[in-house]
Protein backbone atom coordinates (compact mmCIF):
# COMPACT_ATOMS: atom_id res chain seq x y z
CA UNK A 1 0.00 0.00 0.00
CA UNK A 2 1.21 3.50 -0.89
CA UNK A 3 2.32 5.72 1.92
CA UNK A 4 -0.28 8.46 2.46
CA UNK A 5 0.61 11.86 1.07
CA UNK A 6 1.59 14.47 3.68
CA UNK A 7 -0.54 17.29 4.95
CA UNK A 8 1.13 20.66 4.29
CA UNK A 9 0.38 23.62 5.90
CA UNK A 10 0.00 26.04 2.99
CA UNK A 11 0.36 29.76 4.05
CA UNK A 12 -1.15 32.21 1.27
CA UNK A 13 -2.66 36.20 0.90
CA UNK A 14 -1.42 39.10 -1.03
CA UNK A 15 1.70 41.15 -0.94
CA UNK A 16 2.09 42.55 2.27
CA UNK A 17 -0.41 41.07 4.22
CA UNK A 18 2.33 39.31 6.56
CA UNK A 19 2.62 35.90 5.05
CA UNK A 20 6.55 35.98 6.01
CA UNK A 21 5.82 37.40 9.65
CA UNK A 22 3.63 34.56 10.73
CA UNK A 23 5.97 32.15 9.29
CA UNK A 24 8.90 33.18 11.52
CA UNK A 25 6.78 33.72 14.45
CA UNK A 26 5.09 30.02 13.91
CA UNK A 27 9.05 28.55 13.36
CA UNK A 28 9.43 29.84 16.99
CA UNK A 29 6.88 27.00 17.89
CA UNK A 30 7.12 24.41 15.67
CA UNK A 31 10.50 22.92 13.96
CA UNK A 32 9.90 24.35 10.35
CA UNK A 33 11.39 24.97 6.71
CA UNK A 34 9.71 27.06 4.74
CA UNK A 35 9.43 26.25 1.33
CA UNK A 36 8.79 29.80 -0.48
CA UNK A 37 6.05 29.76 -2.72
CA UNK A 38 7.02 33.48 -4.79
CA UNK A 39 8.32 33.59 -8.43
CA UNK A 40 10.44 36.64 -7.67
CA UNK A 41 12.24 35.31 -4.43
CA UNK A 42 13.64 32.71 -6.30
CA UNK A 43 16.27 35.12 -8.19
CA UNK A 44 19.59 36.06 -6.32
CA UNK A 45 20.45 39.96 -5.86
CA UNK A 46 16.78 40.56 -6.41
CA UNK A 47 16.28 41.21 -2.64
CA UNK A 48 14.55 44.33 -1.45
CA UNK A 49 11.80 44.54 -3.74
CA UNK A 50 10.80 40.76 -2.97
CA UNK A 51 10.75 41.46 0.55
CA UNK A 52 12.79 38.00 1.36
CA UNK A 53 12.80 36.91 4.69
CA UNK A 54 15.46 39.51 7.08
CA UNK A 55 19.04 37.74 7.19
CA UNK A 56 18.33 36.26 11.02
CA UNK A 57 15.39 34.52 9.75
CA UNK A 58 17.16 32.86 7.21
CA UNK A 59 19.79 32.10 9.32
CA UNK A 60 17.24 30.09 12.14
CA UNK A 61 14.47 28.39 9.73
CA UNK A 62 15.51 26.57 6.82
CA UNK A 63 14.31 28.15 3.65
CA UNK A 64 14.07 26.91 0.38
CA UNK A 65 13.04 28.19 -2.92
CA UNK A 66 15.31 31.33 -2.36
CA UNK A 67 17.82 32.74 -4.52
CA UNK A 68 17.65 29.74 -7.02
CA UNK A 69 18.28 31.82 -10.25
CA UNK A 70 20.48 34.83 -11.57
CA UNK A 71 18.13 37.41 -12.83
CA UNK A 72 17.59 36.88 -16.78
CA UNK A 73 16.72 32.74 -16.35
CA UNK A 74 13.48 31.53 -16.54
CA UNK A 75 12.11 30.05 -13.36
CA UNK A 76 8.55 28.41 -13.96
CA UNK A 77 6.02 26.69 -12.32
CA UNK A 78 6.58 23.27 -13.51
CA UNK A 79 10.68 23.62 -12.52
CA UNK A 80 9.38 25.24 -8.93
CA UNK A 81 6.71 22.13 -8.19
CA UNK A 82 9.87 19.61 -9.35
CA UNK A 83 12.21 21.03 -7.42
CA UNK A 84 9.42 21.57 -4.04
CA UNK A 85 9.18 18.00 -4.32
CA UNK A 86 12.45 16.91 -3.80
CA UNK A 87 12.58 19.43 -1.11
CA UNK A 88 9.50 17.31 0.77
CA UNK A 89 11.14 14.23 0.27
CA UNK A 90 14.28 15.39 1.31
CA UNK A 91 13.86 16.69 4.58
CA UNK A 92 14.24 15.62 8.04
CA UNK A 93 11.71 13.88 9.91
CA UNK A 94 11.39 15.82 12.50
CA UNK A 95 11.17 19.57 10.59
CA UNK A 96 7.60 20.26 9.36
CA UNK A 97 7.45 21.82 5.74
CA UNK A 98 5.56 25.13 5.45
CA UNK A 99 5.13 26.29 2.17
CA UNK A 100 4.41 29.88 2.30
CA UNK A 101 3.92 32.22 -1.37
CA UNK A 102 1.88 34.66 -2.69
CA UNK A 103 2.33 32.67 -6.43
CA UNK A 104 -1.00 31.32 -7.03
CA UNK A 105 0.34 29.11 -10.22
CA UNK A 106 3.84 27.91 -8.23
CA UNK A 107 1.21 26.63 -5.71
CA UNK A 108 -0.73 24.98 -7.88
CA UNK A 109 1.74 23.17 -9.66
CA UNK A 110 2.77 21.51 -6.54
CA UNK A 111 -0.26 21.14 -4.87
CA UNK A 112 -1.96 19.81 -8.14
CA UNK A 113 0.85 17.89 -9.83
CA UNK A 114 3.58 18.19 -12.60
CA UNK A 115 2.21 18.03 -15.88
CA UNK A 116 4.52 15.65 -18.22
CA UNK A 117 6.52 18.22 -20.29
CA UNK A 118 7.68 17.19 -24.07
CA UNK A 119 10.77 16.93 -25.24
CA UNK A 120 11.90 20.66 -26.66
CA UNK A 121 14.09 20.80 -29.50
CA UNK A 122 16.76 22.85 -27.96
CA UNK A 123 17.92 25.16 -31.15
CA UNK A 124 14.25 25.97 -31.86
CA UNK A 125 13.72 26.99 -28.15
CA UNK A 126 16.84 28.88 -28.39
CA UNK A 127 15.67 31.16 -31.39
CA UNK A 128 12.04 31.49 -29.95
CA UNK A 129 13.69 32.62 -26.60
CA UNK A 130 15.43 35.55 -28.51
CA UNK A 131 12.29 36.55 -30.12
CA UNK A 132 9.94 36.54 -27.23
CA UNK A 133 12.92 38.68 -25.13
CA UNK A 134 11.98 41.37 -27.51
CA UNK A 135 8.54 41.20 -29.49
CA UNK A 136 5.91 43.55 -28.15
CA UNK A 137 2.75 42.35 -27.56
CA UNK A 138 3.66 39.49 -26.28
CA UNK A 139 0.46 38.75 -24.04
CA UNK A 140 -1.65 38.96 -26.79
CA UNK A 141 0.52 36.30 -28.93
CA UNK A 142 -0.07 34.62 -25.40
CA UNK A 143 -3.76 34.37 -25.50
CA UNK A 144 -4.21 33.66 -29.09
CA UNK A 145 -2.04 31.13 -28.95
CA UNK A 146 -3.72 29.93 -25.49
CA UNK A 147 -7.52 31.12 -24.88
CA UNK A 148 -6.86 29.95 -21.37
CA UNK A 149 -3.65 32.14 -20.81
CA UNK A 150 -4.98 34.65 -18.10
CA UNK A 151 -1.62 37.28 -18.11
CA UNK A 152 0.77 37.27 -15.73
CA UNK A 153 3.85 39.07 -16.89
CA UNK A 154 6.07 38.72 -19.66
CA UNK A 155 8.32 35.06 -18.39
CA UNK A 156 4.72 33.84 -18.34
CA UNK A 157 3.47 35.21 -21.57
CA UNK A 158 6.66 34.12 -23.21
CA UNK A 159 6.17 30.25 -21.63
CA UNK A 160 2.53 30.04 -23.03
CA UNK A 161 3.93 30.90 -26.55
CA UNK A 162 6.50 28.94 -26.23
CA UNK A 163 5.03 25.31 -25.21
CA UNK A 164 1.86 26.45 -28.05
CA UNK A 165 4.51 26.83 -30.70
CA UNK A 166 6.76 23.90 -30.03
CA UNK A 167 4.65 20.95 -29.30
CA UNK A 168 1.19 22.20 -31.20
CA UNK A 169 -0.70 22.49 -28.39
CA UNK A 170 -1.47 25.16 -25.77
CA UNK A 171 -0.17 25.16 -22.38
CA UNK A 172 -3.13 25.11 -20.36
CA UNK A 173 -4.14 21.29 -22.50
CA UNK A 174 -0.51 19.93 -21.02
CA UNK A 175 -1.60 21.19 -17.50
CA UNK A 176 -4.60 19.03 -17.51
CA UNK A 177 -4.48 16.21 -19.91
CA UNK A 178 -0.85 15.53 -19.06
CA UNK A 179 -0.34 15.83 -15.31
CA UNK A 180 0.96 13.46 -12.65
CA UNK A 181 0.00 12.72 -9.22
CA UNK A 182 0.95 15.35 -6.64
CA UNK A 183 3.29 15.05 -3.17
CA UNK A 184 1.25 16.46 -0.53
CA UNK A 185 -2.27 17.46 0.58
CA UNK A 186 -2.65 20.96 1.33
CA UNK A 187 -3.68 22.54 4.78
CA UNK A 188 -4.77 26.27 3.31
CA UNK A 189 -4.11 29.12 5.60
CA UNK A 190 -5.07 32.35 3.80
CA UNK A 191 -3.88 35.96 5.54
CA UNK A 192 -6.55 38.37 5.12
CA UNK A 193 -6.80 42.39 5.93
CA UNK A 194 -9.22 45.14 4.56
CA UNK A 195 -8.90 46.48 1.45
CA UNK A 196 -7.64 49.76 3.38
CA UNK A 197 -5.35 48.64 5.79
CA UNK A 198 -3.88 46.49 2.64
CA UNK A 199 -3.27 49.58 0.73
CA UNK A 200 -1.38 51.36 3.95
CA UNK A 201 1.05 48.21 4.28
CA UNK A 202 2.00 48.46 0.77
CA UNK A 203 2.41 52.18 0.91
CA UNK A 204 4.55 51.91 3.40
CA UNK A 205 6.63 48.67 2.52
CA UNK A 206 6.76 50.39 -0.56
CA UNK A 207 8.38 53.71 1.13
CA UNK A 208 11.08 51.39 3.55
CA UNK A 209 12.01 49.24 0.24
CA UNK A 210 12.92 52.39 -1.85
CA UNK A 211 15.12 54.20 1.54
CA UNK A 212 16.92 51.22 1.89
CA UNK A 213 18.28 51.10 -1.31
CA UNK A 214 15.85 49.52 -3.96
CA UNK A 215 16.96 51.41 -6.55
CA UNK A 216 20.32 50.75 -6.48
CA UNK A 217 19.88 47.55 -5.95
CA UNK A 218 18.13 47.45 -9.45
CA UNK A 219 21.29 49.86 -10.95
CA UNK A 220 23.44 47.01 -9.84
CA UNK A 221 21.69 44.13 -11.68
CA UNK A 222 21.92 46.26 -14.45
CA UNK A 223 25.61 47.22 -14.41
CA UNK A 224 26.00 43.46 -14.50
CA UNK A 225 24.89 43.44 -18.09
CA UNK A 226 21.22 42.00 -17.05
CA UNK A 227 18.71 43.14 -19.59
CA UNK A 228 15.64 45.95 -18.36
CA UNK A 229 13.44 43.72 -19.96
CA UNK A 230 14.71 40.28 -18.51
CA UNK A 231 12.99 37.79 -16.26
CA UNK A 232 12.79 39.03 -12.48
CA UNK A 233 13.05 43.11 -13.42
CA UNK A 234 9.70 42.68 -14.96
CA UNK A 235 8.39 41.95 -11.50
CA UNK A 236 5.98 45.37 -9.87
CA UNK A 237 8.17 47.46 -8.56
CA UNK A 238 11.23 46.64 -10.58
CA UNK A 239 9.67 47.63 -13.68
CA UNK A 240 8.74 51.07 -12.38
CA UNK A 241 12.43 51.65 -11.27
CA UNK A 242 14.09 49.94 -14.37
CA UNK A 243 11.62 52.68 -15.96
CA UNK A 244 12.89 55.50 -13.77
CA UNK A 245 16.71 54.59 -14.44
CA UNK A 246 15.64 54.95 -18.19
CA UNK A 247 14.40 58.81 -17.37
CA UNK A 248 11.00 57.24 -18.38
CA UNK A 249 9.57 57.86 -15.10
CA UNK A 250 10.38 60.55 -13.12
CA UNK A 251 11.34 60.46 -9.12
CA UNK A 252 8.77 62.40 -8.04
CA UNK A 253 6.02 60.00 -9.15
CA UNK A 254 8.64 56.35 -8.87
CA UNK A 255 6.29 55.77 -5.36
CA UNK A 256 2.95 55.93 -6.33
CA UNK A 257 3.37 54.42 -9.13
CA UNK A 258 4.84 51.02 -7.57
CA UNK A 259 2.27 51.79 -4.96
CA UNK A 260 -0.33 51.37 -7.68
CA UNK A 261 0.75 48.66 -9.27
CA UNK A 262 1.56 46.89 -6.41
CA UNK A 263 -2.34 47.57 -5.30
CA UNK A 264 -3.44 46.07 -8.66
CA UNK A 265 -1.31 42.65 -7.93
CA UNK A 266 -2.36 42.50 -4.87
CA UNK A 267 -5.99 42.72 -5.60
CA UNK A 268 -5.35 39.81 -8.73
CA UNK A 269 -3.62 37.50 -5.53
CA UNK A 270 -6.96 37.89 -4.02
CA UNK A 271 -9.52 36.97 -6.76
CA UNK A 272 -6.94 34.45 -7.24
CA UNK A 273 -7.47 32.52 -4.10
CA UNK A 274 -11.03 33.15 -3.21
CA UNK A 275 -12.20 31.32 -6.57
CA UNK A 276 -8.98 28.77 -6.73
CA UNK A 277 -8.22 27.13 -3.52
CA UNK A 278 -11.41 25.58 -3.15
CA UNK A 279 -13.07 25.17 0.36
CA UNK A 280 -11.14 21.51 1.63
CA UNK A 281 -9.26 22.31 5.02
CA UNK A 282 -9.38 25.91 3.80
CA UNK A 283 -8.30 28.44 7.03
CA UNK A 284 -8.91 32.32 6.67
CA UNK A 285 -7.61 34.76 9.36
CA UNK A 286 -7.46 38.32 9.66
CA UNK A 287 -3.66 39.51 9.47
CA UNK A 288 -4.59 42.72 11.30
CA UNK A 289 -4.06 40.40 14.06
CA UNK A 290 -0.29 40.17 15.41
CA UNK A 291 1.70 37.67 13.85
CA UNK A 292 2.27 35.74 17.17
CA UNK A 293 -1.04 35.55 17.34
CA UNK A 294 -1.86 34.40 14.01
CA UNK A 295 0.93 31.58 14.51
CA UNK A 296 -0.71 30.15 18.01
CA UNK A 297 -4.39 30.24 16.35
CA UNK A 298 -3.06 28.80 13.09
CA UNK A 299 -1.25 25.83 15.49
CA UNK A 300 -4.50 25.51 17.71
CA UNK A 301 -6.87 25.13 14.49
CA UNK A 302 -4.28 22.69 13.22
CA UNK A 303 -4.31 20.46 16.29
CA UNK A 304 -7.96 20.54 16.61
CA UNK A 305 -8.43 18.95 12.93
CA UNK A 306 -5.72 19.18 10.19
CA UNK A 307 -7.53 16.50 8.38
Amino acid sequence: MAAAKPLVPVIVGPTAVGKTAVAAALARRWTIAVISADSRQVYRGLDLGTAKPEAAVLRAVPHLGIDLVEPGERYSAGRFARDASGWLGALDAGRRPVVVGGTGLYIRALVDGLFHEPPLEPARRARLARWTSRAERLAGWASRLDPAYTGGGRQRAARAVEIALLTGRPLSWWQSEARAESVMRPWYVRLTVPRAVLHQRIAARTGAMLAAGWIEEVRHVLARGVSPAAPGLDAVGYREIVRHLQGKLDAARLSEAIVTSTRRYAKRQETWFRHQLGRDALVTLDATAPADELAKRLIELWERDPT
